[in-house]
């Protein structure tokens, strides 16, 4: 009786220990120190309970470490403890894209939006896994479909109208592709991806209005060489040479 009230006592305390250990984990993340998180999360991967969410932070963790394996092997574990936890298959599904294990990944995501319908993310991740794999109507019906979450509910979620914009550029349908690059850049200023997009459409176009995205692309990112390069590009189409090969010469020293 002894040994078990101990042991009941042990484990009220390391419980109590939880809302600590996820805190520092927290901070940690805050400060990008990938690091020392993952180390914090291992301890509260023995004291939370249950662990799901520490697992997938773990697995974040350790893939922005670039240890993509013992990733996996966190949200593995967690979809074991609870296989309804979507958490765990959204994650799977994005570290799976990002090796290039679409068909897993196509499965952790379907996964995910089986038990959200409404996981706006795990939809757009989708559209990209279709995408990939050249399926291109699913892609479409999974975009539109984060499209019409986000619409609804996600006024800030620029990804999904990004990532479309991004599909229809590479179809060669550029007048699409602008309006969902300007709605994202709408929703997020900040980033110079969302403008390249736009001003990558409308160079296509023919459109000189392109300068204008590019310019504030390469203001947001002066590393960005695909920017720098189609800049460089317009602005020798515009009868600006002199502009043309600063901006040529910006792209040769962001390659550096």
């Amino acid at each position: 009786m002894a040994t078990v009230l101990a042991a009941a006592l042990s484990a009220s305390l390391l419980a109590a220990n939880c809302p600590e250990l996820t805190q520092r984990a927290r901070t940690h993340f805050q400060a990008r120190r990938w690091a020392q998180a993952a180390t914090v999360l291992e301890d509260a991967r023995l004291v939370c309970v249950p662990n799901n969410d520490v697992l997938v932070s773990l697995a974040q963790a350790r893939f922005l470490l670039g240890d993509a394996t013992t990733a996996i092997h966190a949200l593995e574990e967690s979809v074991a403890v609870n296989p309804r936890h979507v958490a765990s298959h959204y994650h799977l599904g994005r570290i799976r894209y990002e090796q290039h294990s679409y068909a897993q990944a196509e499965t952790a995501l379907k996964r995910a939006v089986e038990l959200d319908p409404a996981h706006h993310r795990a939809w757009d991740n989708l559209g990209l896994v279709y995408d990939a794999l050249k399926r291109d109507s699913d892609a479409l019906k999974a975009f539109f479909k984060s499209l019409d979450l986000v619409m609804k509910s996600h006024p800030d979620y620029d990804w999904a109208h990004a990532n479309l914009a991004d599909f229809f550029v590479r179809r060669e349908q550029y007048g699409k592709a602008f309006q969902l690059a300007a709605e994202a850049a709408k929703r997020n200023p900040a980033s110079a991806r969302n403008a390249f997009l736009a001003g990558k459409a409308l160079a296509k176009l023919g459109r000189s209005e392109s300068l204008r995205w590019l310019e504030q692309a390469v203001k947001l990112d002066a590393s960005y060489r695909d920017a720098w390069y189609l800049l460089a590009a317009e602005y020798r189409r515009l009868n600006r040479p002199e502009d043309a090969a600063r901006a040529l010469e910006r792209f040769k020293a962001a390659a550096q």
